[in-house]
C-alpha cells in the first residue's frame, strides 16, 4: 500500500468544513504550547472561547475588538476576490487614520452632521490614494502587488512616526501622539458606558454593499471573473486592467475607513501603534473566511473572541496573553495548509507486484 497526493478537487460538501477544521487544528497544535507553561488546554481554551460569552461587558468587548478587523477583513477579501493580491492594508489603515486625524483636529466649530461624514470620506480617499501607486504598477507595469503594498506598510508607519514626532507631538505631555481631534469628529457609542461605537454599524453596512455587489451585480461578476481566469475573462470582453484598478482603490479605501475607526471611535487621536497588526489579522479574517463577505465577518468575530480571551487565559492560568497571537499566526498557516485540500486529495493505493 502507497499513499499518494493527487490533483482532485474536494466534494462539494467538505468545503464548508476547511474552517472548522483549519480552527481544530490549531486548537490541537498550540495545546503544545498551553502544556509547556503547565496549564490545562481544556482550561485554556474554555477562557478562549466561552468565558467572554458569560458577561455582557465582555460580549461588547468581542464587537468592539472585532470591528476594524471587519473592515480590514472586507477590504482583503474585495481585492483577493478582483485577483489584486493587497498586502497592504496596514498601511492603508494608517493612511486613512491619518486623514481623519488632519480633519478631525479642525473640525471644533462643526456639528457631528458635518465632521463625521468628512473623515469617513476623508478616510476612504487616503486609503485608496495610498493604494494607487502599487495598483497603476500592477495593472501597467505588471510589477508584483505582494511586494509593493507590503513595502508601504513601512513606509505608512515612518510617515506617521515622523508626524507624531514633529508638527503632531503633543505639546503639553511632549509623548509622540497627536492632539485630541474635535469633540464634534468622536463616533458616537451605541451602547452607554462602553466602547462599542458609530464604526460597528458603519463595518456592518461595508459588508452588506459589498455582498451585494460580488452576488448581485453585473461589476461582481466581472470582478470575480477577473480574479479567477483574466485571460477568459478578457476574451469574454472584461476590461480586467480597470476592473482590477477598482478593486484595489475599494479595498484600500475600505482600509481607510479601519483607520478611521480607531481614531474616532477608540483613541480620540493618533499614536504610532493606532492599528495593532489589524491589515495584517486582515489577511487572516478573509483567508478564514473563505474570500466571502459572510465568512469574513464570522472570521473576524472569532477572532475577537480569541483576542479577548487571551486576557482572560492570562489573569486566570497565568498563560502569557501573546498566547492569542500565535494561536492567529497558527491559524493563518493551518488554514492556508487546509485550503490545499479543495485541490488535492490523499489517496491510498495498492501497489501491484
Amino acid at each position: 500500500m502507497s499513499l499518494r497526493i493527487e490533483r482532485r478537487p474536494a466534494p462539494a460538501w467538505f468545503r464548508p468544513l476547511i474552517p472548522l477544521l483549519a480552527v481544530v487544528l490549531t486548537m490541537v497544535i498550540t495545546s503544545a504550547l498551553v502544556l509547556l507553561v503547565r496549564a490545562n488546554p481544556l482550561h485554556a481554551y474554555y477562557f478562549f472561547l466561552v468565558e467572554p460569552l458569560s458577561s455582557r461587558v465582555s460580549v461588547i468587548e468581542v464587537l468592539v475588538k472585532a470591528t476594524p478587523l471587519l473592515l480590514t477583513g472586507t477590504a482583503v477579501i474585495f481585492a483577493f476576490v478582483g485577483g489584486f493580491w493587497n498586502i497592504g492594508a496596514e498601511g492603508q489603515l494608517l493612511a486613512g487614520a491619518t486623514a481623519a486625524t488632519a480633519i478631525g483636529l479642525h473640525m471644533h466649530d462643526a456639528p457631528p452632521i458635518v465632521a463625521l461624514p468628512l473623515m469617513i470620506v476623508g478616510g476612504f480617499l487616503a486609503g485608496m490614494a495610498w493604494v494607487l501607486v502599487p495598483a497603476l504598477m500592477k495593472v501597467r507595469l505588471a510589477i508584483d502587488e505582494v511586494v509593493t503594498t507590503l513595502l508601504l506598510n513601512s513606509v505608512a508607519l515612518l510617515a506617521v512616526s515622523a508626524l507624531l514626532n514633529g508638527p503632531w507631538r503633543d505639546p503639553i505631555s511632549q509623548w509622540p501622539q497627536s492632539p485630541e481631534i474635535a469633540a464634534s469628529a468622536i463616533f458616537p457609542k451605541l451602547i452607554p458606558r462602553s466602547r462599542l461605537h458609530l464604526g460597528f454599524i458603519l463595518a456592518l453596512v461595508v459588508i452588506a454593499v459589498v455582498w451585494y455587489v460580488l452576488n448581485h451585480t453585473a461589476f461582481g461578476l466581472r470582478l470575480r471573473a477577473a480574479g479567477q481566469s483574466p485571460e477568459a475573462a478578457r476574451f469574454a470582453g472584461v476590461k480586467v486592467e480597470r476592473t482590477v484598478l477598482v478593486a484595489a482603490l475599494v479595498s484600500g479605501g475600505i482600509a481607510g475607513l479601519a483607520g478611521v475607526n480607531e481614531v474616532a471611535g477608540i483613541h480620540y487621536h493618533l499614536i504610532d501603534a493606532i492599528s495593532g497588526g489589524h491589515g495584517y489579522t486582515g489577511i487572516i479574517v478573509a483567508t478564514l473566511g473563505g474570500l466571502s463577505p459572510l465568512g469574513g465577518t464570522l472570521a473576524a468575530l472569532f477572532i475577537g473572541l480569541i483576542d479577548t480571551g487571551s486576557q482572560s487565559v492570562s489573569r486566570a492560568l497565568g498563560v502569557p496573553i501573546y498566547l492569542g497571537d500565535v494561536i492567529l499566526a497558527t491559524l493563518l498557516l493551518v488554514t492556508l495548509a487546509t485550503l490545499l485540500l479543495q485541490r488535492y486529495r490523499i489517496v491510498l493505493r495498492r501497489r501491484t507486484a
